[in-house]
């Protein structure tokens, strides 16, 4: 059975005099005095006294204990709290680093400057430091309707396209202008031009295409597709050996009174068909310009090679259609190599880096062969004259840059960049703000080149 706690406490006598007893408790090394006052007479405490006052010791002593007991916890919570934000803070620092990025801007060197110079340019040249052009040629046809304004006495001559053929020898065959042509309808056509049908190659007859013309105007010489054959030829083996067949309908033959359209109005319609149709042919060979070209506005010719129409028919004698057939013929530059020769100009002693010009497309040319109608196969070699005013641009090697700004400090950067002539001005941002040091690979640097428009 436990003991009773009461039980082993003994009475304490009090005496006459005021003494101070020490009373000792062992709990965490703590003492507490205990002041007993004094008694004129001794007197004994009774138990109940003696345990009400060690139980208010006791309790004093729990209090005392739970004091520090917090205080003891409180500043574990505080080490606790500080380890945590210092792992936290390595943690950050450690992963932030695996997502390291830089943004360069640059700002390119610009030079503006305006040109007004001759050059000098060789068909399909590739010898280096010679200015090489390219044709390309287009064709198309153009129509508009147009009210006839009067009646008059008309005849015009049926047309059309035949091809001769040669059967009979590997020689060469001249034939002349207005060569007399018999058809398989009995009428006889002429042709329109000098022309040279080539002789047999590979066992097969040598071919040429010529326009013809009827020999007296009128209907009966409209026609579907018929046979040719030579008419000075007749009487010789060659009558039979030299051929042709028409490609496409003979029309147009017409005799009588008609309404037709002024000669100043028709004239005003094909110059707007003309017009029209240049301004198509051109849009349609700007589009279809081999990469790195430039076909100027200006460094083009427009050939009409047929008009027709003027002379209302049968079926509407109010209206009248009028109509071209032409082809325009432009020169084509290589872009890069322009633009080195035009740098050139403006930059005596031009180092050879990679320049552009924004606008040359919009420069104005002028070709020493004007107008003038010619045989474009024959021109090996043309002048011509470029005046603009624009700006030139130092190209940016992104990837190179990329390459050398890896692993580098921030505070390298402008020092590094300045080793690059053709850089005006470039800006750093380094993520997060805290780095110091380029990321490590060229894929987390972004370049952005301020390049003009």
């Amino acid at each position: 059975m436990p003991k009773n706690l009461l039980q082993d406490i003994k009475p304490i006598r009090r005496t006459t005099s005021s003494n101070t007893v020490p009373l000792t408790l062992h709990k965490k090394e703590i003492v507490k005095e205990i002041k007993i006052e004094s008694l004129t007479e001794p007197k004994e405490q009774t138990r109940e006294e003696i345990r009400k006052e060690y139980e208010a010791v006791n309790q004093k002593i729990l209090q005392q204990d739970g004091r520090e007991n917090k205080k003891g916890e409180k500043g574990s919570h505080y080490a606790l709290w500080f380890v945590a934000v210092v792992a936290l803070t390595f943690l950050i620092f450690a992963v932030s680093s695996l997502f390291t990025k830089a943004r360069v801007t640059i700002n390119p060197k610009v030079q503006d400057f305006t040109l007004n110079q001759t050059f000098s340019a060789v068909k399909d040249s590739s010898t280096s430091g010679v200015l090489s052009f390219n044709f390309i040629s287009l064709s198309g046809e153009e129509e508009k309707i147009v009210n006839t304004e009067e009646e008059k006495d008309y005849s015009q001559k049926a047309k059309g396209t035949i091809v001769l053929y040669n059967n009979f020898n590997t020689t060469l065959q001249n034939l002349a202008i207005d060569t007399r042509l018999e058809g398989s309808n009995g009428k006889i056509y002429k042709t329109e031009k000098v022309v040279t049908i080539p002789g047999i190659k590979d066992s097969k007859p040598g071919s040429v295409e010529v326009g013809i013309y009827a020999n007296e105007p009128g209907e009966a010489y409209n026609t579907s597709p018929i046979d040719f054959k030579i008419l000075g030829f007749k009487g010789s083996a060659k009558y039979e050996k030299f051929y042709g067949r028409s490609k496409g309908d003979i029309s147009g033959g017409l005799v009588g009174k008609l309404r037709l359209v002024g000669e100043e109005n028709k004239a005003k319609a094909i110059e707007e068909l003309k017009m029209t149709l240049q301004d198509k042919l051109f849009k349609k060979a700007v589009d279809q310009l081999p990469e790195g070209y430039i076909l100027f506005k200006d460094a083009v010719i427009f050939k009409i090679d047929d008009e027709s129409g003027g002379v209302a028919d049968a079926s509407n004698q109010n209206e009248v259609s009028v109509k071209i057939k032409g082809t325009l013929y432009g020169f084509l530059f290589e872009e890069k190599n322009l633009t080195k020769k035009i740098v050139e100009t403006i930059i005596p002693k031009y180092d050879g880096s990679e320049v552009y010009i924004p606008n040359i497309k919009d420069f104005t040319i002028s070709l020493s062969t004007g107008s003038t109608v010619f045989s474009f196969s024959d021109i090996k070699n043309i002048n011509f004259n470029l005046f603009g005013t624009s700006s030139m641009v130092w190209n940016t090697d992104e990837e190179k840059l990329k390459s050398v700004l890896v692993n580098k400090s921030k505070k390298d950067f402008q020092h590094i960049l300045s080793q690059y002539p053709n850089i005006d001005s470039a800006s750093l941002i380094l993520r997060p703000i805290w780095r110091r040091d380029m990321p490590s690979d060229t894929a987390d640097i972004k370049i952005i080149v301020n390049y003009p428009e």
